[in-house]
């Protein structure tokens, strides 16, 4: 007996939502990847984050030394976890039972080691990426210091110009950082901005990379998947 669904026009809609909704995604994807390969970043639109975990392994020498910064959507993906079975040296300050010199320390060899992994807040349509951090070690490193910088982004974070990405970072990603983090701060209370003045500010240094820097190798992934905060 043929499944009743197929016959049911609102079981045909619920599956062409899914489809158009995939294809928006896909086509502001990759709008945003080659307005990011017109400043001069090395690019691509990948569907789905286990397509593009498999592709960073492939950018990965075996014997680098890999620095992630504090990123969601790395985690997500399954890369940490691939690249230790595969015994490279991992600078992750996000291990448990670190003292604060440890945590320090790795922050530092961020900006030293082979490949620094990482996502930015929000992707521009105008190819711009936008991050902000509370230490600085994820956006110092993404500018200068690690020989290769591979950047993910899911497509939730691929927004239309600035004033989008700075709205997105304090709307958006920022209250749910630090609600992940348990931080005592007034936007993990309330879910809302209040430009406050607290001792644990997350929003403290950000950084726009409008084209790539000098002596930069930056490689950005935007994925046809919701990632990350």
């Amino acid at each position: 007996m043929a499944n009743s669904n197929n016959k049911n026009p609102y079981f045909t809609r619920l599956k062409n939502m899914e489809k158009t909704t995939k294809w928006l995604k896909e086509q502001r994807g990759k709008k945003a990847v080659e307005a990011l390969k017109k400043n001069g970043f090395e690019s691509q639109y990948i569907s789905d984050g286990k397509t593009a975990c498999a592709e960073i392994l492939n950018l990965i020498p075996k014997d680098a030394k890999v620095g992630v910064g504090g990123s969601m959507t790395m985690r997500q993906i399954g890369v940490m976890d691939t690249l230790e079975k595969k015994g490279n040296v991992i600078y992750d300050h996000w291990k448990p039972g670190l003292s604060p010199e440890d945590v320090l320390k790795i922050r530092r060899a961020h900006l030293t080691c082979d490949v620094f992994l990482t996502s930015a807040n929000a992707v521009t349509m105008e190819g711009m990426l936008v991050s902000t951090d509370g230490a600085g070690n994820r956006v110092g490193a993404m500018m200068f210091g690690p020989g290769k910088v591979i950047v993910v982004a899911g497509v939730n974070k691929v927004v239309n110009d600035l004033h989008s990405a700075f709205r997105r970072i304090k709307e958006v990603a920022t209250p749910q950082v630090v609600k992940d983090m348990g931080l005592e701060i007034p936007c993990a209370v309330t879910g809302f901005c209040s430009d406050c003045n607290s001792p644990m500010r997350a929003c403290r240094a950000t950084v726009i990379l409008e084209r790539k820097p000098f002596f930069s190798d930056i490689h950005v992934l935007i994925v046809g998947e919701d990632l990350g905060f």
